[in-house]
């Protein structure tokens, strides 16, 4: 599948604010972040492992104060930002689920794969003209 565009390379500052948006995971709507880590977009879904739920604390904040690792804000769940280890908290020794994301140009994409697939949205069909009345 081609690649989708997400943002451009201004909007994800040295571990700021992430971009947020929405894919399928096995044909199931999810929530998926990129944020900037060591000069590099990094792409997750939004899901701790501990409970499958989302784990910002307001939309695209998803460090803890120092800004060090993503915190889920539900429990406290803890993940490094470089490659989504669980660090602390309740989610063992899982890592969070990677989504393949490239910056190129000034502008951040993000790769389908096989589990993890655009929302398909449907464009509007234009309008038929209206059919002229019966000939009295």
């Amino acid at each position: 599948m081609p690649r989708e565009w997400l943002c451009t390379s201004a909007e994800l500052a040295e571990r700021g604010r992430a971009v947020g948006w929405d894919v399928l995971e096995y044909g199931r709507p999810q929530r998926a972040f990129v944020l900037r880590v060591d000069g590099v977009p990094r792409g997750w879904l939004n899901r701790c492992l501990h409970v499958p739920v989302e784990m910002d604390w307001n939309p695209g904040e998803f460090l803890d104060s120092e800004r060090r690792y993503i915190l889920c804000s539900i429990h406290g769940a803890a993940y490094d930002p470089t490659h989504g280890q669980c660090v602390g908290g309740p989610c063992g020794r899982g890592r969070l689920t990677p989504v393949t994301v490239a910056e190129e140009g000034g502008q951040v994409y993000w790769y389908p794969s096989r589990d993890i697939r655009p929302v398909p949205f449907d464009d509007v069909p234009p309008a038929t003209p209206a059919a002229p009345p019966p000939a009295a």
